[in-house]
């Protein structure tokens, strides 16, 4: 024997459930904060083989590679505490989509300043093999007792001694005293206030003058080549140096 339904429940299931999805599909999202890196050479983007750049002190250089590791990136807040956990990555100027970056675990708030390290902390460089950007495919791994490459810049100089006058940075090291781990720490002009399903666009410029000059002026003949510890932290002083932040929201 058939059941009628009864109208009021037939009404309930039809519209009530779409109701509650509706209602679910609203609620609201965490913020979206994308960071996009862009290389430049006194303001200029970086053209990596073709194009010959002058540093301070007149000297005539090319770039053919330069990459980097940022990580334990966050944003800071007077109210909000620190979600993100440990997160790296690497920059490499040859995949664009590397300079890139999506923070996850975002929350709205007001925010002063966003904050990163330049290179691998001291754990994860004892940590043995790892995946992602810390994979030692990615040819930034020196071996277990002195960890990471943090920064590698390559290209040529007529300065240079070396055979093809190449000009050859890789700087790392995370002990005493040739520890080049760095802070940065950039504020921004005002304070950040990020909502709820707002997307947030942080430009980072990256200025490889600055690397080359500030605050030392580095005289290629005599750096054309730094690859291990000595002289490594006056390229890392320069490299602290180096980003400045830029906002945009939608």
């Amino acid at each position: 024997m058939n059941k009628i339904v009864p109208i009021g429940i037939l009404i309930y299931f039809l519209f009530g459930s779409s109701f509650l999805l509706i209602k679910k599909v609203e609620q609201p999202k965490e913020p979206i904060i994308q960071i996009k890196l862009a290389h430049l050479v006194k303001d200029r983007v970086l053209q990596l083989d073709s194009v010959k750049y002058t540093n301070s002190l007149g000297q005539v250089f090319t770039i053919s590679k330069f990459k980097y590791y940022i990580s334990n990136i966050h944003l800071n807040s007077s109210k909000l505490p620190k979600k993100e956990g440990f997160n790296a990555y690497l920059i490499d100027e040859e995949d664009s989509a590397s300079k890139n970056i999506f923070l996850k675990n975002s929350e709205p708030g007001k925010y002063q300043s966003i904050s990163f390290l330049i290179g691998i902390d001291s754990f994860h460089n004892t940590s043995g093999a790892q995946s992602g950007a810390l994979d030692a495919i990615n040819g930034m791994f020196w071996a277990w007792n002195t960890g990471y490459i943090f920064l590698k810049l390559e290209g040529t100089t007529p300065e240079s001694a070396n055979p093809m006058h190449v000009l050859e940075w890789h700087i790392g090291g995370y002990q005493e005293p040739t520890n080049c781990i760095r802070q940065c720490t950039l504020n921004f002009k005002e304070p950040l206030l990020i909502k709820a399903n707002q997307l947030v666009t942080i430009r980072l410029k990256v200025a490889i003058d600055k690397l080359m000059n500030n605050p030392n002026a580095l005289d290629l003949k005599k750096y054309a080549t730094v690859t291990g510890p000595e002289n490594a932290n006056l390229i890392a002083a320069n490299y602290a140096n180096m980003f400045e932040v830029q906002i945009e929201k939608k």
